[in-house]
């Protein structure tokens, strides 16, 4: 069974025409996967919108909500696992507590430090949106047969630990 050309065996071949001393295939798996993750993230962020909320508003709210009661942590941790600068983070944590989905709370084990937690609107909100999240992102997984999705996790579980894995640096 041939497959229909898309956007990036296009790109390819106009890089074989333009540059024919090159070997474009490496853009093949690399822009796919690219391309992927734009249109899954256009449909992830259309959710989200249902629930007045923006990619990075989901993020914080569900790394709060993932922590568990009482659904608080150090800003430190909260940029940390989302791998953004304090500076974003403090203003991202800004907006969300402007509009009341969380406030900075008292350390007892700190007193420098001001723990972000969810308040009740924040959980309420993260609950729903996490539950349409989950349901959507089955659903476009659903587009694939249960085989190839269980391919694609296995293929894709083992190109990230290559990726993640630590760079051996030579000694001199």
């Amino acid at each position: 069974m041939t497959r229909k050309n898309d956007a990036v065996d296009d790109i390819m071949d106009q890089w074989r025409r333009e540059r024919p001393d090159l070997d474009p295939s490496p853009m093949g798996l690399i822009g796919r996967l690219a391309r992927c993750e734009m249109l899954i993230r256009r449909k992830l962020d259309q959710t989200f919108e249902q629930f007045g909320m923006s990619s990075w508003e989901f993020d914080v709210l569900a790394t709060l909500r993932r922590a568990g009661h009482p659904y608080c942590l150090a800003p430190t941790a909260l940029y940390s696992s989302l791998m953004v600068t304090s500076g974003t983070m403090t203003h991202r944590l800004q907006r969300l507590e402007k509009i009341g989905l969380v406030e900075r709370v008292k350390s007892d084990a700190d007193m420098r430090s001001m723990p972000v937690q969810l308040t009740e609107a924040g959980l309420n909100l993260i609950n729903q949106a996490v539950e349409a999240h989950i349901a959507n992102e089955q659903a476009i997984l659903d587009l694939l047969p249960a085989e190839a999705r269980k391919q694609l996790e296995e293929h894709l579980v083992t190109f990230l630990s290559v990726l993640e894995a630590p760079i051996d640096v030579p000694t001199t």
